[in-house]
């Protein structure tokens, strides 16, 4: 679909899957003065740069004993390089942000920066063990958490996201949450339940969302999107009957578009406000009135 990448899917880093198993190696890598980290907090990442020039994530050497750090990958030369939740960032860094700083990190930056975020996030809520409540310890480089009571073995979990620009030759449909700035409207989306597949979550969520029917749900491309642990699946699907209404009460209104006015939306002229172009969402729209999908 895009020309270049999405936001948060550019990461470059070699995520070593078979050398983490090693605990003598990630013990190696961590006693490595070549290895950097890059300190995560719950409100953003420390990243460092002009003030309104390109960021970039703020790597250091790791801190004297630091508790559960993740390791996030080999970067080309060899080095290793972790995540590590909390603390302060090296001089010159400033806690920023993901969403505020993503328009200003490069593909590679943005899927460090999102590995990172993704990975803590999933570590802040999964510290005991959810078959027995025992508190639980890391291990695989920071991919696992393993109860020392009952042996059970817990690992990342992604969610999935489909999210899709629905069409009916030169209009889109778009649905705007009560909580966003005036004039925002978006690609409908929702999560996909267990035991669906991804077309059949396209057609459910578009129902459930806008009382509109859909077919030949089309997948475009892919967006990890830490907040908390989302994968963005991004799809078209073709209208075939139904009034577009707000139906199921999570949208304040979903109504067609014309091309014309998300060519004007997107030149930021009119009253209608799209996503910025850090959101898949933005993509897909850009990709459509490229006539790309």
């Amino acid at each position: 679909m895009a020309e270049d990448v999405n936001t948060f899917a550019g990461g470059v880093l070699d995520r070593a899957g078979a050398l983490r198993r090693d605990a003598s190696w990630v013990a190696a890598r961590l006693a490595d003065p070549a290895s950097r980290a890059l300190v995560v907090a719950r409100d953003g990442v420390f990243l460092a740069g002009a003030d309104e020039g390109p960021l970039r994530p703020a790597l250091a050497p790791l801190p004297p004993d630091p508790v559960e750090p993740v390791l996030l990958g080999l970067e080309p030369g060899g080095a290793a390089v972790f995540a590590v939740d909390g603390g302060e960032g090296p001089d010159g860094s400033t806690l920023t942000g993901l969403r505020d700083a993503a328009a200003r990190l490069d593909p590679a930056a943005a899927g460090l920066v999102a590995h990172a975020t993704a990975m803590l996030n999933w570590h802040r809520r999964h510290r005991h063990c959810a078959n027995c409540g025992t508190r639980t310890v890391t291990g695989e480089g920071g991919y696992v958490r393993t109860c020392p009571e009952c042996g059970a073995s817990h690992h990342p979990r992604t969610d999935p996201v489909v999210i899709m620009l629905v069409t009916d030759g030169d209009r889109v449909l778009l649905g705007r949450q009560p909580s966003w700035p005036a004039g925002r409207y978006s690609a409908l989306a929702g999560f996909v339940e267990p035991g669906e597949t991804l077309e059949a979550a396209v057609a459910r969520e578009v129902l459930e969302e806008s009382g509109v029917t859909v077919a030949d749900a089309r997948y475009v491309s892919s967006q990890p999107w830490p907040f908390p642990a989302s994968l963005m699946l991004g799809f078209t699907a073709v209208y075939t009957g139904g009034e577009a209404v707000a139906a199921d009460g999570e949208l304040d209104d979903a109504r067609w578009f014309t091309r014309e006015e998300l060519a004007a939306a997107v030149a930021g002229e009119g009253e209608l406000r799209v996503p910025p172009p850090v959101a898949i969402a933005r993509r897909l729209i850009d990709a459509w009135l490229a006539e790309r999908i």
